[in-house]
């Protein structure tokens, strides 16, 4: 609307409205002062008369700032490569806010207004979105978090609880926590309500940035929700356990869970196994050992390892040889990491009889010693003071 003041018509330097003669965005709206009244700001510094007119613009809607201007050849080497990488397949629709993103300059408008002009011009589906945030994410473009964050406030995209879920879980994955809760609190402001994958995925990040405290009020909250806990959820909880160093609370949660039929993953059992055999605990190793058997979990040469490794560090050198053949009983060749332990357990005790009595079993059953358990001889023999010894044991090593 076009307005034209006449010479008998006072003009003042004051307009109450904020869109006219001044660009506002509703980005800056509760930036000023908080305490300036209706009467203040309609207040005019200054009134004058004038014989020319006077032309005010008053837009009935802010207009986007960011003009779509489609990508041309002034583009850098790198920001061709990238684009040039887009997946063939990918919609036009698509593509072309692909491009914009890659040749992004802030200079000449805010992410914002980009999408903005995107929406208005493309009209995208949430299914174009998806596409373009699945293909942010493969290329782990820096502004994927921010065009995520942006969607969830666009209507075209039809934002739902998991949406967020997976920007809490990506920001959770490179541990910013701040981030993280601030989408957890948005979406509880837009109405969401929180739910076990949710939840869970807050305690993973707790458990991961180290703070036992919220991981264990978040998850009674899930518990507060009267849905039975999954594995995800127990396992998260299993997991905080383990890295604030208290594996025994980890393990009656397991405990918990077997009562339930509910069976953890076996990186959660490997977890717990490592922090018992790292600590030299041997029974609680034992009972790890036992219960991932009991799990329909089939032990491998590393899982063996840990507990051969419990009774190595505790200094339980004939309990580990017992490991060791057990494991060679149940089919299972031994690895090399696996002899490596044994010797070490016997060093630890100054046992070399008994370590060379194991080393003749192993040739006369055909198996080689590798690099690991030959570093630990060879070690071994040096502080003994038999160098002849151990550069013989070597060639002989290398000989096979």
């Amino acid at each position: 609307m076009m307005v034209t003041s006449a010479s008998n018509i006072p003009h003042c330097s004051y307009s109450p409205f904020p869109i006219i003669n001044k660009q506002i965005h509703p980005q800056s709206w509760g930036n000023g002062n908080p305490s300036l009244s209706l009467k203040q700001a309609m207040k005019p510094s200054s009134c004058t008369f004038s014989n020319e007119p006077q032309i005010s613009f008053i837009d009935a809607e802010e207009k986007r700032r960011f003009k779509w201007v489609e990508i041309g050849p002034g583009i850098t080497e790198e920001q061709r490569q990238a684009i040039d990488k887009l997946p063939f397949k990918m919609t036009k629709r698509c593509k072309a806010l692909m491009k914009q993103i890659i040749c992004f300059n802030p200079e000449k408008g805010s992410l914002e207004d980009l999408l903005g002009a995107w929406v208005n011009v493309m009209k995208p589906r949430r299914s174009d979105w998806l596409v373009v945030l699945k293909e942010l994410k493969i290329m782990e473009h820096p502004l994927y978090f921010q065009v995520a964050e942006i969607a969830l406030l666009e209507e075209t995209f039809e934002a739902n609880i998991r949406d967020y879920t997976k920007i809490i879980h990506g920001y959770g994955k490179q541990n910013r926590l701040r981030e993280a809760e601030n989408i957890l609190d948005a979406m509880k402001r837009r109405g969401f309500i929180c739910d076990q994958v949710t939840l869970t995925t807050m305690v993973h990040m707790y458990s991961k940035a180290g703070n036992l405290k919220l991981a264990e009020d978040t998850f009674e909250e899930i518990k507060l929700l009267g849905q039975q806990l999954d594995k995800r959820s127990y396992g998260a909880m299993i997991m905080a356990y383990i890295r604030a160093g208290m594996p025994e609370q980890g393990e009656g949660l397991l405990k918990e869970m077997d009562n339930l039929e509910i069976y953890a993953g076996s990186e959660v059992y490997k977890a717990l196994l490592r922090a018992y055999s790292t600590n030299g605990d041997t029974d609680g190793a034992q009972r790890v050992f036992g219960a991932i058997q009991l799990a329909g979990i089939s032990p491998d040469a590393k899982l063996c390892g840990l507990l051969i490794n419990a009774y190595q560090v505790a200094g339980q050198s004939e309990e580990a040889r017992v490991a060791f053949e057990n494991m060679r009983r149940a089919g299972l060749e031994p690895s090399d990491k696996c002899v490596a332990l044994v010797l070490a357990a016997y060093e630890k005790q100054n046992k070399l009889n008994k370590a060379l009595e194991f080393l003749m079993d192993l040739e006369r059953d055909g198996i080689v010693v590798g690099k690991e358990a030959s570093s630990i001889l060879a070690q071994w023999f040096k502080k003994l003071g038999v160098v002849e010894q151990v550069e013989q044991v070597l060639r002989e090593f290398a000989a096979k």
